[in-house]
């Protein structure tokens, strides 16, 4: 494969491989003008015949062939074992070698955070990787960590994934320098568990270049109070699919309202030209799939098992957006500083916590 950008994809990852994984390829390439590879890792007898399907995207890829990939259900610790030359393995390794910027898989998702932590190692003051997500909010996106990768936390962690959080949202969102909120059931200083309570002293006392906004609220994500929302991996998954699952609710709801009737229909043909396909496009869980993990010396993307080919090709997009960006090195300078600070924690006592107007 020729040098340049290079996304490495388990295109026998998820539930509607390899299917879902060539078409979201193609479709994520047309009209893109950024000049970008694909590394497609799986059985070449099934992917072959899908890729020449798309000639734009023949053009531009190469199939590493593998009998072999991970199980949906498989554990973790299991998946390390058993996963080496798997397509998920190789997908990730192609960074460790050079080979790709990043890689995507919409494959099992404990499996691709034990591999890529084993392959990628963390980066130096990071204990877990961290899964962040898009969400929709009135001015654009917030970012919302952990969804999924931690469900217990200790209050380091969290602070941990404060600092990546914000990286990855001056990354992906060109915001110079993004609010960060704590998800606390509310906002007085004596409410929450202790881990929470812990992990707000903690990141007052750190010093960070951080524009920390204390505790928010759990209708403070969608309405966007801050650009940043640090959680646990359990509270932040059921978060992100209570809200997907709303979102699709919503939209049926929408759906049988402007087909109940001839003059729904009419109404509605009128509408979908205009302010109706936003607002669908909006709320389409599809247009913000891709969660990334955080904390790797690499730049891995996560897709929802079940998502189609325009969820994947979003996945892909985000997939560009990150290797295009600066995040991994922006990271560096605070981690070491919060490392600093743990393993003395009357380093950072008296610095003021750097705040936003």
């Amino acid at each position: 494969m020729t040098t340049g950008l290079v996304l490495s994809l388990d295109a026998m990852g998820g539930d509607h491989a390899p299917q879902s994984v060539v078409d979201g390829a193609a479709l994520f390439l047309k009209g893109r003008r950024r000049h970008v590879r694909l590394l497609f890792h799986g059985d070449e007898a099934l992917l072959a015949p899908l890729v020449a399907r798309h000639p734009g995207l023949s053009a531009v890829s190469e199939i590493r062939h593998t009998d072999s990939e991970v199980d949906m259900s498989a554990k973790p610790s299991e998946a390390v074992r058993r996963s080496r030359g798997s397509s998920m393995w190789n997908a990730v390794h192609a960074i460790k070698d050079g080979e790709a910027q990043v890689a995507v898989s919409a494959g099992n998702t404990g499996a691709l955070m034990a591999i890529s932590k084993v392959i990628l190692r963390m980066k130096p003051g990071v204990h877990r990787p961290a899964i962040a997500a898009s969400w929709p909010a009135p001015s654009g996106y917030s970012t919302v960590l952990d969804v999924g990768a931690n469900v217990d936390c200790t209050p380091a962690m969290l602070v941990e994934f404060a600092v990546l959080g914000e990286a990855f949202h001056r990354a992906l969102r060109g915001v110079e320098r993004p609010t960060v909120g704590l998800l606390n059931v509310g906002q007085e200083e004596l409410k929450g568990s202790q881990v929470i309570r812990d992990a707000d002293a903690l990141v007052r006392a750190a010093g960070l270049d951080m524009a920390y906004r204390g505790f928010i609220e759990g209708d403070d994500i969608s309405a966007g109070t801050t650009h940043v929302v640090v959680t646990d991996g359990f509270t932040g998954n059921v978060a992100l699919k209570t809200a997907e699952g709303t979102a699709r609710l919503v939209a049926n709801w929408m759906r049988s309202a402007m087909t109940g009737s001839l003059l729904a229909k009419a109404g509605a043909a009128l509408l979908s030209l205009g302010a109706l396909k936003e607002l669908r496009a909006r709320m389409d869980p599809r247009n913000v799939n891709g969660g990334v993990f955080l904390g790797l010396n690499g730049v891995v993307v996560k897709s929802h098992g079940g998502t189609d080919a325009q969820g994947f090709a979003t996945s892909l997009r985000i997939a560009l957006e990150m290797a295009d960006s600066a995040f991994l090195s922006e990271i560096e300078t605070n981690l070491a500083r919060l490392a600093a600070i743990q393993d003395n924690p009357d380093a950072g006592a008296g610095e003021p916590q750097k705040e936003s107007a």
